[in-house]
């Protein structure tokens, strides 16, 4: 068989043209992959991360941790923000385009095999899964915190068999097209990364949710630990992050510290750190690596201040607008806000709106539109904000004019919240390093 070589960019370029929502290959057929590329999953440790919101933030806190601790790490996620290698990391450092490539060929080698053979070709999620085996078995990790796609039970990554902990983060309405229509069927599909006799680290702060993961964990003989918000105390909250204990019996009253300012990620540091204790007799971390690790996490896009008073955060679904309002609320009541908003025209973005505008009161809000073919008007989002009340509405679908128009609305005294979509973080943060 002749293979073209391609350069780095052709690469990405021939990811990025296979289709995203192809049609689904069976578990199976991912199976069948690692074992051509030779098993490269069986050569670390895994920790498992699913849930609808805080996946990509809990593989952070892990990932932080184990480091601190002194092991190797590679670390899974999606999507990317500006470079597709962001989704593969080794030891907190993104891989260099070499890196990329060298995995890039190995899996397109077995791609044109397998169409020769007349099977499916691997999906967008599914060559980059196998790529992320290969990058971290050649890397020689210790271990790996690999984020689930979309799901869970179909998911790719749930070909990975041996994990060492499951962990399962809050789950609420988001693809439902894909997922199910009811936070239960949704849980459902979450709770697939369950293993027989592997330990299940999860959320139970909604009780629909909780019910399905423990039956799913009993069902399976696995043990299961729920964290609920109400076991973690919040010490102190500024714009430099938060201090927070859990008090329970294994860390008593031990202040943590989050360089983030949302309440939401003391919950993904609490599921972090139970599951770090869950874990203690495989895998020792002292306290104060414990404490370091939590302190010195860094996550892109989640509540992310990427310049003074300027705060960029991927919420975009019911429980993530909600979460952000939550935090929103507590500064407006010393700083005037800004905001800058826009979605993507697959999720209920009036509903989004209306959330927001029910409990926050802004100085200026401006709209833009991102996320291509999917992009909604920001006249049309624009329109919505004023309908919801919102007093003085810009709007631009340029994005560096519209950053441009909230940035100058904030001035010196207040902030500015940049939310909706993981695109506009994406495209913000492009935009700050071409300056």
């Amino acid at each position: 068989m002749v293979v073209k070589i391609m350069n780095y960019e052709e690469a990405v370029a021939y990811i990025e043209e296979t289709p995203k929502f192809t049609k689904k290959n069976s578990l199976e057929h991912t199976k069948e992959c690692l074992r051509r590329l030779g098993n490269p999953q069986e050569k670390f440790k895994v920790i498992h991360v699913a849930g609808t919101n805080g996946k990509g933030s809990t593989c952070a806190f892990l990932t932080s941790i184990l480091r601190e601790a002194g092991y190797s790490c590679g670390l899974f996620t999606s999507p990317h923000l500006v470079k597709i290698n962001e989704r593969f990391q080794i030891n907190e450092v993104n891989i260099d385009d070499d890196t990329f490539l060298k995995a890039f060929e190995r899996v397109k080698v077995l791609a044109d095999e397998l169409v020769a053979e007349g099977s499916y070709h691997p999906t967008y999620f599914e060559m980059l899964f196998l790529m992320g085996m290969v990058i971290f078995a050649e890397a020689g990790v210790d271990y790996v915190t690999l984020e689930t796609g979309l799901g869970g039970r179909l998911d790719a990554t749930t070909a990975v068999e041996n994990p060492v902990a499951c962990v399962i983060t809050s789950i609420s309405l988001d693809h439902m097209q894909f997922l199910g229509n009811t936070v239960r069927e949704i849980a459902g599909e979450k709770a697939g990364i369950i293993v027989p006799g592997v330990p299940v680290i999860y959320d139970g702060n909604d009780k629909d949710a909780a019910e399905v993961i423990a039956a799913k964990a009993k069902e399976l003989g696995s043990p299961a630990y729920k964290v609920v918000q109400a076991g973690a105390k919040v010490l102190g909250n500024n714009k430099d992050g938060i201090d927070f204990s859990l008090e329970d019996d294994y860390y008593g009253d031990t202040r943590f510290h989050i360089p983030f300012i949302a309440w939401y990620q003391v919950m993904n540091a609490s599921l972090a750190l139970t599951t770090m204790e869950v874990l203690k007799d495989r895998i020792p971390v002292t306290l104060e690596q414990l404490q370091a690790g939590i302190a010195n996490t860094r996550w892109q896009g989640r509540m992310e201040t990427i310049l003074p008073g300027v705060i960029v955060d991927g919420a975009h679904n019911e429980d993530g607008v909600r979460r952000f309002v939550e935090t929103a609320e507590r500064f407006q009541k010393e700083y005037p806000l800004t905001l800058l908003f826009s979605a993507v025209n697959d999720k209920d973005y009036q509903d989004m709106i209306h959330t927001i505008c029910s409990r926050i009161k802004f100085r200026k809000v401006v709209t833009t539109e991102v996320g291509g073919y999917r992009e909604v008007p920001s006249a049309e989002l624009a329109e919505i904000f004023c309908k919801e009340g919102c007093k003085d509405v810009g709007n631009s679908d340029n994005i560096e004019e519209a950053f441009h128009m909230a940035h100058e609305a904030k001035g010196e005294d207040g902030m500015l919240f940049c939310v909706g979509s993981l695109y506009l973080v994406g495209e913000i943060k492009t935009l700050l390093l071409k300056k």
